[in-house]
């Protein structure tokens, strides 16, 4: 699949440990919604409710500051490219998977409530993102923030960004809370790549020192979870940052193993793990606990993941081979608003 695929950056170089920092990151998220998914339809708690409650501090401040990464690439580009690139582009995915999750969903709403309220359901999800397709929505938005704000001093950027994180916004509308809660992370992404970078080869190269603060940051992280203060003011932002640190350092350490690969395969396909992994997912979860087969809940949520994670990249590769479906993870040029040549593309990726 060529640059035009879900995470073409259009020329951002791919780097093993960055996509395997996105596989760790897209299996939190499947991970996520899987379990409490099924803790919700079983009505009860399973062990993997334990590791979703550990990885929320830095589940998206992690997934946020990676989509920054390489931010520099593109910035200064005209705005007709960037707009194609980091609007256009995912705004194309958005409302491709917000049909197909809507043709899933909205025919049972049809028959009990009949048109009006599909039609209702479809305009509230152009300005409030539809289900699990709000991180898609929302990084076009961060993206133009970035652009808007190129000429401004960095810390004045991130002190607004913190100060943003720490009024806990909720006003129910996921865009403002959302984009609230995460720019700190997307700008710290772009101002900090070239630390970021430096600091995964120093964890390559103190492989001992880095399983040292590994083991610290997990202690520190678990106890601020199990004592309910990791959402107090300050205590998220710096934990959200510190496990991002963390999963860079796990991904530094295993890229280019083979415990590694699987990850990295994920992660340089994450988005489509991401928008397709909904239909699976739910799918799986509905068969389990119908069939009764297997009386562990935690149980029952590993395999939802697994599921999540697995079918969407069996469907990609699907895709792929046979070139039927291609509109699913390529965006068609019919859909490009900058159709001049472009230069040095990335494959299908994150």
């Amino acid at each position: 699949m060529s640059g035009t695929g879900i995470g073409a950056e259009g020329g951002a170089p791919r780097v093993d440990w960055v996509d395997v920092a996105k596989g760790v990151c897209i299996v939190l998220v499947v991970m996520m919604h899987s379990t409490l998914g099924v803790e919700k339809a079983a009505g009860e708690v399973g062990w993997m409710h334990h590791v979703v409650a550990f990885a929320r501090p830095f589940r998206m401040p992690d997934f946020f500051l990676i989509s920054g990464l390489f931010l520099a690439v593109v910035i200064d580009r005209d705005w007709r490219t960037y707009i194609d690139r980091k609007v256009v582009h995912f705004a194309y995915f958005y409302l491709l998977w917000l049909l197909i999750q809507g043709a899933v969903k909205w025919p049972g709403l049809a028959l009990s409530d009949g048109l009006g309220a599909v039609a209702h359901q479809f305009a509230l999800s152009l300005v409030d993102p539809f289900g699990t397709l709000w991180f898609i929505y929302l990084l076009p938005i961060f993206f133009v923030f970035a652009k808007l704000v190129r000429r401004v001093p960095p810390l004045l950027v991130l002190a607004f960004a913190a100060l943003l994180e720490s009024l806990r916004v909720h006003t129910g509308w996921t865009v403002p809370d959302e984009f609230c809660a995460r720019l700190f992370y997307v700008m710290l992404g772009w101002y900090a790549a070239p630390l970021i970078f430096r600091f995964a080869e120093f964890a390559r190269t103190r492989r001992a020192l880095a399983m040292g603060g590994l083991l610290a940051w997990a202690l520190a992280n678990g106890a601020a979870v199990l004592g309910g203060v990791s959402e107090w003011i300050g205590v998220s932002l710096a934990l959200g940052v510190a496990g991002a640190c963390a999963i860079i350092t796990v991904a530094a350490l295993i890229a280019g193993t083979a415990a590694g690969e699987p990850l990295r395969y994920a992660g340089e396909r994450s988005i489509v793990i991401y928008l397709a992994f909904f239909l699976p997912m739910a799918a799986t979860r509905v068969i389990l606990l119908k069939l009764g087969v297997i009386p562990d809940i935690g149980t029952i949520s590993a395999i939802v993941t697994a599921a999540g994670v697995i079918l969407p990249l069996v469907l990609e590769w699907a895709v792929r081979r046979t070139g039927w479906g291609t509109f699913l993870f390529v965006r068609p040029k019919a859909f490009w608003i900058d159709r001049r040549p472009r230069q040095s593309v990335a494959p299908v990726a994150a």
